[in-house]
């Protein structure tokens, strides 16, 4: 009688298990014609009973090739080099990838480099180099003691604000491969956060307070990074894609760069007689800098994907001929406008263009087609050529563009996820969601506006704190006038060049050409901003009683103090004055002995 009864169960217990995998198979079908005829979904896989087996009562596992799986097990990778599936099995093929694609994203910090030298003067262009060093040895130690534990550390103390623990990561032999291929990829993102930044300082940032600055910026790239890739951060639970960082990198770091260029002020001189762009230093070094980022950047996106094994390769490839079509969209926008605006082709217009077309794409890149691709980057190739002469409207001195091309492109980014986004079925990058000319209403295109939002403010007001705090109790973030004329080369690093003059052949032949005039092009390699005042000083002749700043504000208009910081923050006491005649902040600068000519300044 037991035996019976028991064969009875399992007779019952199989038609059960029959019955239900018909009957999920009947409403999963329906419902995937009715999102099919809706145009909300259409690659949702069809099923047959086979595909429930034993796991009847278990909906979701019929999704597991599918988009809705996401939505129950919401811990898959969605970028930034973060792999958050607990699988081990042949791992170290995607280790190799990223770990390559690693190497190559470090050659964006030589990139970054030769740029921001070129954009500069002559006198500044190995200060700026050695800023890019600082980046990466003073960036990446204080990533590796506190910065990978606050975006991605595991303990009981981790919130949706920020991960703890792990600080100084040090793990064990079961974990190293994966922690130390993450830790590796994301201190490439912490080092690049931080470049885009120096940048958009330069000629007249003290090198000091950049040291204090570089060590601690590491805070406002890592919280951000786990709201958008850790598996508790708020962000990434609501569904957020940024893939390669054009959020957590790139506009994370353009906010900062906004906010130290205005508190920092402009280089002297630099508004007096009109907003326009200043020559570059060496184009040649700008140019060969996009070069390298360009290269850079293929590593940047590809490797985001975190892997080269199962469908991720597919990814990997779709994201290499996106990335290069978007910024060849950018270049044939920036060129354009270019040529229109100038009648030729400015060396400026060209490099942002491009770089303005990556960034557009970083966020989207494994998901966009090859059309969306070049529409994003055309987009953000005129964004960037158009948004720099905005900032200077403002008088924000952006040398290199920074607020610009990382900034607002980065928003582009972002945004245009929630635009052309296709609901992604194989790797579940979207969770579901598609964008919303893709009829996925406007949830993503939402949540792709608010985490803008939150790290724009966040990166904003922390960025703000940080310089406040190094200018008014360690060190004035300001190079002194006397500093900033004679060059950071010469000031801080002790390095003397010799005077760049007018080419002799322009000097027999004239400026004249086959009917143009050339005479708007000015020589390269100095900042003619400050040899007008260099040239005012010369004539000056109360200069030998008075301090330096003094003497400058009589030749410029605008202090090189913004007025976005209260009086009580940035007055050192006794170190700082007013001259009640002029209103203008000075600083006390032991003067030159007999300065009887230019060169003795």
């Amino acid at each position: 009688m037991e035996g019976s009864k028991s064969e009875v169960e399992e007779e019952e217990v199989s038609y059960f298990n029959k019955t239900s995998s018909q009957l999920l198979e009947e409403i999963y079908n329906l419902s995937r014609q009715l999102l099919q005829e809706s145009a909300s979904l259409n690659t949702i896989p069809v099923v047959n009973s086979t595909t429930f087996g034993n796991n009847a009562t278990d909906p979701f596992v019929l999704l597991s090739n599918g988009t809705f799986n996401n939505t129950r097990n919401n811990t898959y990778s969605r970028g930034g080099g973060v792999q958050l599936e607990n699988k081990d099995n042949d791992f170290g093929n995607d280790a190799a990838w990223i770990l390559t694609a690693t190497f190559i994203i470090f050659t964006m910090q030589s990139g970054f480099g030769l740029l921001e030298s070129g954009a500069v003067s002559m006198k500044n262009e190995t200060n700026i180099m050695v800023k890019n060093v600082v980046d990466v040895v003073l960036g990446g130690f204080t990533y590796w003691l506190f910065g990978y534990a606050l975006s991605f550390g595991e303990s009981e103390w981790t919130n949706a604000f920020c991960g703890w623990g792990s600080f100084a990561i040090n793990p064990g032999e079961d974990e190293m491969g994966k922690v130390y291929t993450t830790f590796f990829f994301q201190l490439s993102f912490a080092t690049t956060a931080t470049t885009i930044v120096s940048g958009a300082i330069a000629e007249r940032f003290n090198f000091v307070a950049y040291v204090f600055f570089s060590a601690v910026n590491t805070v406002v790239y890592c919280v951000p990074a786990g709201w958008l890739w850790g598996s508790h951060g708020f962000l990434y639970k609501l569904g957020v894609v940024d893939i390669a960082g054009s959020c957590g990198v790139h506009l994370c770091g353009g906010a900062s760069a906004l906010v130290a260029s205005k508190l920092v002020g402009p280089r002297l001189g630099r508004y007096d007689e009109g907003e326009g762009s200043l020559p570059m230093g060496s184009p040649t070094n700008a140019i060969l800098g996009m070069f390298m980022l360009w290269w850079g950047w293929l590593g940047f996106n590809c490797g985001s994907t975190f892997g080269i094994n199962g469908d991720r390769w597919k990814y990997a490839a779709r994201t290499a001929v996106t990335t290069l079509q978007a910024s060849i969209g950018g270049g044939l926008a920036g060129m354009s406008m270019s040529w229109y605006k100038n009648h030729r082709l400015e060396i400026g217009d060209v490099v942002n263009s491009v770089l303005g077309a990556l960034v557009s794409i970083t966020a989207g890149c494994a998901l966009f087609t090859t059309w969306e691709a070049l529409i994003i980057g055309i987009v953000g190739g005129l964004i960037s050529v158009l948004g720099m002469p905005l900032f200077d409207k403002f008088h924000i001195d952006d040398p290199v563009g920074a607020t610009s091309v990382h900034g607002i492109c980065g928003i582009w980014a972002m945004l245009s996820i929630g635009l052309f986004v296709q609901a992604d079925t194989m790797l579940g990058f979207t969770s579901g969601y598609s964008g919303l000319l893709r009829g996925g209403g406007f949830y993503l295109l939402g949540i792709q506006a608010l985490a803008c939002f939150c790290i724009i403010i966040w990166s904003m007001i922390l960025t703000f704190i940080i310089l406040t705090v190094i200018d008014r109790f360690i060190i004035h973030i300001r190079m002194n006038e006397w500093e900033e004329l004679v060059g950071a080369d010469f000031a801080e690093h002790g390095i003397r060049r010799r005077n760049v003059g007018v080419s002799r052949a322009v000097s027999v032949l004239g400026l004249e050409h086959n009917g143009f005039d050339y005479s708007d092009i000015r020589p390269q390699g100095d900042n003619p901003c400050h040899v007008k005042v260099l040239g005012e000083l010369d004539m000056l002749n109360s200069r030998r009683g008075s301090t330096l700043s003094k003497a400058v504000g009589q030749v410029t208009q605008n202090s090189f103090r913004t007025a976005i910081i209260p009086s009580f923050l940035i007055s050192k006491g006794k170190k700082k004055k007013t001259d009640k005649k002029n209103q203008v902040s000075t600083t006390e600068v032991t003067p030159i002995d007999n300065p009887e000519s230019l060169l003795d300044w």
